[in-house]
């Protein structure tokens, strides 16, 4: 009887023990269940915050031009290009806060320069863009697979261009875009573009849908330098100089005595595309929005034309 009795105690006890254990089981998943959840919700509350702010910087960018005029110039002194503050995401559904900053696209180079609207390469921007990778001491081999990458046709420039044929021999295999890009983060793709090289041209180039003028008020040292070949680095950190507090009182005046006339097109005083960078975070979820805007030069109209959540 004593025998009996203790196997029942020892039964009982892993019956305890097996019940203990699936309801610990089970509350750490319903825990993980309701923590997937609040992630998940706290991540869509947080895209609808970011893309709301798009209004409020549609309507700075709209202002600002409205202000100015049709063509009037674009410079880093204005209420657009200071950084926007971390502001409080205080509801009784949601706490977080909203912060990020708004960049002129049109300070940038355009790779989509590089080809016309048939697909052919455009050989101003092309020097332009080599002197650009010269000023940044990147492999100016990269222009030609650049081009190559853009163009339409399958025929590869000399020395340094690559079409299907390299690229179908890659693990994994892919082919080129031939048509102009909608994310400058192709450019990854091309090949020797490095991780290193991309994220130090990154900050200098952008894809827009139409060929587009560099602004001088905005653009950075090195693309001031891929304007023309005079264009040194002591000449462009002047150039700089004397664009503060509000930008170049003559932008003509200053670039067409130093700038090849072939290239007069090629930049401007003014944009037409801005990028907002919005950063939001709700409790331990942070997302990060980019949107392109596209200004229009005579109604000054602003329009989302680009969204894209990441982290480029």
């Amino acid at each position: 009887m004593t025998r009996v009795r203790g196997v029942a105690l020892i039964t009982a006890m892993l019956i305890t023990a097996l019940v203990g254990s699936v309801a610990a089981g089970l509350a750490w998943d319903n825990a993980l269940d309701v923590r997937r959840t609040m992630v998940m919700l706290y991540r869509d509350q947080a895209i609808q915050v970011a893309v709301g702010s798009e209004g409020w910087v549609g309507s700075i960018l709209k202002q600002d031009g409205l202000d100015g005029g049709p063509g009037s110039p674009d410079h880093l002194d204005e209420i657009w290009a200071t950084e926007i503050p971390a502001l409080p995401i205080d509801s009784e559904a949601v706490q977080g806060q909203i912060w990020g900053e708004i960049e002129d696209l049109s300070g940038r180079f355009n790779v989509n320069n590089l080809v016309d609207n048939d697909g052919n390469f455009v050989p101003r921007y092309v020097d332009q863009y080599r002197r650009l990778l010269q000023a940044l001491g990147l492999d100016e081999r990269l222009v030609d697979a650049t081009v190559d990458w853009l163009d339409r046709d399958q025929q590869e420039r000399m020395p340094d261009g690559a079409e299907d044929p390299m690229y179908s021999t890659l693990i994994p295999a892919y082919r080129t875009a031939d048509r102009r890009i909608s994310n400058v983060t192709e450019l990854a793709a091309v090949t020797g573009m490095d991780r290193a090289s991309f994220e130090i041209l990154l900050p200098h180039v952008t894809a827009l849908p139409e060929v587009t003028p560099l602004n001088v008020n905005t653009a950075s040292v090195q693309l001031l330098m891929s304007l023309d070949d005079n264009i040194d680095l002591g000449t462009a950190e002047g150039l700089v100089d004397v664009r503060q507090d509000g930008g170049f009182v003559d932008y003509r005046g200053t670039f067409d005595t130093i700038v090849h006339p072939d290239l007069q097109q090629a930049y401007a005083e003014s944009s037409d595309y801005f990028q907002l960078k919005a950063i939001v975070q709700i409790d331990t979820v942070r997302i990060t929005l980019f949107t392109v805007f596209r200004r229009d030069p005579s109604t000054r109209e602003v329009t989302p034309i680009l969204r894209r959540i990441g982290t480029i």
